[in-house]
This record gives C-alpha cells, sequence and structure tokens, in this order.
C-alpha cells in the first residue's frame, strides 16, 4: 500500500497542477526509460546466447516465429489475418477520435500539422517499443527453452517469467535490474494513472459543468484541476480491488472499442444515419460484443483453436511433464464455434454489427434528419485551446 499510496499521490498532485503538459513530457521520459530497460535486457541476452542469429534461431525451431500462417479459420486466436484485420481496428478505436484521451493531446497541438508530426513521431516510438518487446520474448524463449520456468514451478505467474530472466542475466549488474523495474512501471503508469484524471476531468467540464453553470476561463480552470484531484483520488481507492477490476477492464476496453468505432464511423462515412439508428446500433453492438465476451470466459476455446506450444524441462534438475488436460465442462452447441471466436475479431463484430443495424433502423425510421446547424462545427474549431483542457 505504501508503494501505491506514494505513486498515487505524487502522480495526481503533478497531473492535477501540471495539466496535459506535465502528463505529456512525463510521457516522453517514461518513453526513454522503457527503452533503455528492455535494451538492456537484449542487449545481455545477446552477449549471453553468442548472438542474434542464435536467439532466432532458437524461436524459429521452437514455433515462436510462425508469421505467415493465413488461415482464414476466425476460431483460430493467432493468424495473420485476425492480427491484421482485428490490430486495424483496435488501433484505428485507439487513435481515432473515440479516444478522449487521445483527442485531449490531438486538440492541443498548434497545428494541424504538429498533430500529424506528433503521430508520426508515436508511430516511430511504437514500432520501437513493439520490436524491443518481441525480441525481449524470444530472448526469453531461447535462454530457458529447455528448462520453462513456470512448467517447472519457478515462478507462480506468468508475468513473473521476464523479471526472472532480468534477475538471471542482469543480477551482476547493480542497478540494472531497478531499470528494467522501472521500465515496468512506467509502461503502466503512463496507461493508466496519467491518462485517466485528466481525461476524465475534461469530459466532466466540457459534458456536464460548462453547458450547465455560468463559469469564467479561471473558474473553468480552478474546476477541471479539481476534477482531476477526484478522479486521482478513485484511481488510487481503485487500487485495493486491482486484482479483481483489471482482468474485466481489459475485456471490456477490448469490447466497448468496436461498437464506438462503429458507432462514430456510421455518423461519419453514412449521411443517410439517423440518431435512432446510432443509438440501436449501439446498443446491439455493445450487447453482441459482451455477450459473446462473457460466454468465452465461462467455455474457453480448445486446444486445437488457442494451440498452445510446447514447453519442456528436460534441461531442468527434475525430471516432470506439463499435460494439457481439457476440464469436464457440458459445452453448449455455441462454445466449439461462435464463443471461440478469436477475441481480436471482438472489435470487428461490434463495428459491423452497429454499422449494419444503424442503416437498417435509420432507414425504417425514415432516415436523414433536419440538419441543426449548432451542432455542427468547422475544422478550425478544433485548433482553438481551451485553459481548462490544458
Amino acid at each position: 500500500w505504501g508503494a501505491v499510496m506514494s505513486t498515487g499521490v505524487v502522480c495526481t498532485l503533478y497531473c492535477t497542477l501540471g495539466g496535459l503538459k506535465a502528463v505529456v513530457w512525463t510521457d516522453v521520459f517514461q518513453v526513454g526509460i522503457m527503452l533503455a530497460g528492455l535494451l538492456a535486457v537484449i542487449v545481455q541476452s545477446v552477449l549471453l546466447q553468442g548472438g542474434i542469429s542464435t536467439i532466432i534461431s532458437d524461436s524459429a525451431q521452437g514455433r515462436r516465429l510462425n508469421l505467415w500462417d493465413f488461415d482464414p479459420n476466425p476460431l483460430r486466436r493467432h493468424t495473420f489475418w485476425s492480427i491484421t484485420v482485428g490490430g486495424t481496428f483496435l488501433w484505428t478505436s485507439v487513435y481515432g477520435i473515440i479516444n478522449q484521451a487521445q483527442v485531449q493531446r490531438y486538440i492541443s497541438c498548434k497545428s494541424m500539422f504538429h498533430a500529424k508530426m506528433a503521430l508520426y513521431i508515436n508511430l516511430v516510438c511504437l514500432w520501437a517499443i513493439s520490436i524491443c518487446s518481441v525480441f525481449c520474448g524470444l530472448c526469453l524463449y531461447s535462454f530457458y527453452k529447455n528448462c520453462d520456468p513456470w512448467t517447472a514451478r519457478k515462478v507462480s505467474a506468468l508475468d513473473q517469467l521476464m523479471p526472472y530472466l532480468v534477475l538471471d542475466i542482469l543480477s551482476e549488474y547493480p542497478g540494472v535490474p531497478g531499470l528494467f523495474v522501472a521500465a515496468a512501471y512506467s509502461g503502466t503508469l503512463r496507461f493508466v494513472l496519467l491518462q485517466s484524471p485528466p481525461a476524465l476531468a475534461a469530459v466532466t467540464i466540457a459534458d456536464l459543468i460548462r453547458p450547465y453553470l455560468s463559469l469564467s476561463e479561471k473558474q473553468l480552470s480552478w474546476a477541471s484541476k479539481g476534477m482531476s484531484l477526484f478522479y486521482g483520488a478513485v484511481c488510487i481507492r481503485m487500487a485495493g480491488v486491482a486484482s479483481l477490476i483489471i482482468p474485466a477492464a481489459i475485456s471490456i476496453a477490448g469490447v466497448v472499442g468496436g461498437p464506438l468505432l462503429g458507432l462514430f464511423s456510421l455518423g461519419i462515412l453514412f449521411p443517410c444515419a439517423n440518431a435512432k439508428g446510432g443509438l440501436a446500433g449501439l446498443i446491439s453492438g455493445l450487447a453482441l460484443s459482451l455477450w459473446v465476451c462473457i460466454r468465452a470466459q465461462i467455455y474457453p476455446p480448445r486446444p486445437e483453436n488457442s494451440r498452445p506450444l510446447a514447453l519442456v524441462t528436460h534441461g531442468c534438475n527434475f525430471s516432470g511433464s506439463t499435460n494439457w488436460t481439457d476440464p469436464f465442462l457440458l459445452r453448449p452447441f455455441l462454445a466449439d464455434n461462435w464463443y471461440s471466436l478469436s477475441y481480436l475479431y471482438f472489435g470487428p463484430m461490434g463495428t459491423v454489427t452497429v454499422i449494419t443495424v444503424g442503416l437498417v433502423v435509420s432507414k425504417v425510421s425514415g432516415g436523414r434528419q433536419k440538419r441543426r446547424p449548432h451542432l455542427l462545427q468547422s475544422l478550425q474549431c478544433t485548433q482553438s485551446k481551451s485553459e481548462y483542457i490544458l
């Protein structure tokens, strides 16, 4: 609790006092720490394993580099098509107009050119972190290819594997294991405490306070700081039940992103859509996505769909084996087809459902409604910056 409280208080204070500017600059430093921690693991692993070619060869022999699996079966969890199609919808929802935290960053830029340049730089950094993360996983497999720590009961959870490797190969270098801890800490921090309070505060002020209360810009700025402080305190309090909330939150976030992307796509790409169609489509998309997601948790996919790879322990100091068992559970007919849909397709499924239902309902309910001029804004309006947002 000491670490949670100290971290939460510090983050809440500088988010409240510094606003979005403090959050952005903190993100810049944290990206550097993340890259440094990952590169430390990669460099030491390459030196110990005898080069990059050895790591690539070990990973290929262990079937960890199956990049060209073009199986179109949507029940397969990870294929070229599921990653390409599902990943496209995922990243569109993350960097598109449905992510308030990203929109807040876009409108804080001086011009459209600066916003585009920020995205291009973000793209390069994202590629760098993703490549380093994947290669760290390959280093982990290459180092323990003959004695898997999780199967050998040396770690109690899968997320302990990388720290186990760090202590194994970097413990003789003072401070370097701490650098990796800081990297992991930064990656967690920037996606939780650094994005949620400012984004929630901006939405609360813009949608719930400003339209109904006549406040000056200075008063709105103080109200935004107060809301940021409040949401930061809520995040700290939720840390006590994080073990129960985080798994559900990750699943729900993926399920909700698709329908929201479908709603915005319906309004932008189809002029014939109306409010009734949008509402009906959103409800249908959310209901279908949540239904499939929840049922998929109750009835996990069979091994022939998830295809777990072999984990061996013949290089350990004991002899043992791990058997994949399928616990007896009465499975309905939909469990082995509809509920076994790859989780990467939850987003596309929600998006397509919203657009389809929205168009049908819009057509039945009379189609396009009369324009309301006060809802239309020019692109120049997005360039302005409000003090309470910054």
